[in-house]
């Protein structure tokens, strides 16, 4: 093939793309819920990322206390009140956002690569090999992860790095089983055989051919998962295994602000609230995405 003709091919595969993307974008922002999901996700994670400069009082994320401001209600200095040691309830939920957000990349950074790993042996191989990585993955998805998590915290010392590691030990079990369901279905395509025929290497029919058409489903899933891994995370500072104080961890704040309720109602309900959004704002997303690729994940 000559160069012109190389650069012509170029530039229609690429226009093709640029088509496909239109098409897509312009189908998800069809649904307006998913382009909502989408927004709260993008401004949870910059109020995260810069809490340290639009957070009203930063330092009130750590060791900070003021008792002559203990449990203000919301107010123009405090919008959204004070906790009982008279720190801003919004700048920890701004800090605790962070937390959770470090959670979630943490768990699934580990979980969804060792779950497709698995999941793409245990899919193309078949025989011996699936059924010792399917029923290994089976034991553990018979392990409710709450459970599993709040016995590792416990045998551990409770911090947030317990508690990653404790959720991140189960997590990649849906993913093995996501993607070894596909990966059982695409082996015996023409493509995976035409790839053998052609002399290439096990690898290459893995992580070349095989694996892109299971990335739609693997997307779809993380973002349904991230919201899971939020609430679990949130389950487990709420009963104290997870996030310690003084961190501003949004279920360790609800669980603090019970105390004082019902008259000092803002710590509990102002926190459970940006739980509840962060939540809703991923699963938007992944619902958005779902029918966007138009696949079935197990949730």
């Amino acid at each position: 093939m000559s160069t012109e003709s190389a650069s012509v091919l170029d530039r229609v595969v690429s226009a093709e793309r640029r088509e496909l993307w239109q098409r897509s974008w312009k189908r998800f922002t069809s649904r307006p819920m998913s382009v909502i999901g989408l927004g709260i996700i993008i401004a949870i994670v910059l109020l995260a990322v810069f809490a340290p400069v639009v957070a009203p009082y930063p330092e009130h994320a750590g060791k900070f206390t003021d008792f002559s401001n203990t449990l203000q209600p919301p107010s123009v200095d405090h919008p959204l009140g004070t906790d009982h040691v008279g720190r801003d309830v919004l700048s920890r939920i701004l800090f605790g956002y962070r937390l959770s957000l470090m959670l979630v990349a943490v768990v699934l950074g580990f979980g969804v690569p060792v779950g497709v790993l698995l999941g793409l042996v245990a899919g193309y191989y078949g025989g011996w090999t699936e059924t010792i990585i399917m029923r290994a993955t089976d034991t553990a998805l018979a392990l409710p992860p709450l459970v599993m998590a709040l016995a590792i915290t416990s045998a551990l010392e409770p911090t947030l790095t317990n508690a990653m590691i404790a959720i991140a030990a189960l997590w990649w079990t849906w993913h093995a089983r996501l993607v070894q369901s596909i990966v059982s279905s695409e082996r015996s395509e023409e493509y995976v055989q035409a790839a053998k025929l052609a002399g290439a290497s096990t690898p290459h029919i893995l992580f070349r051919e095989i694996l892109p058409n299971t990335l739609s489903p693997i997307l779809v899933k993380v973002t349904l998962d991230a919201g899971f891994v939020i609430l679990i995370g949130a389950g487990l500072s709420f009963i104290g295994v997870g996030v310690q104080p003084p961190q501003p961890g949004l279920g360790t704040m609800v669980s603090q602000g019970t105390s004082y309720l019902p008259d000092s109602w803002w710590v509990s309900v102002f926190s459970g609230l940006a739980i509840f959004v962060l939540v809703m704002g991923f699963n938007m997303l992944g619902d958005g995405l779902r029918d966007l690729f138009d696949v079935e994940v197990n949730r």
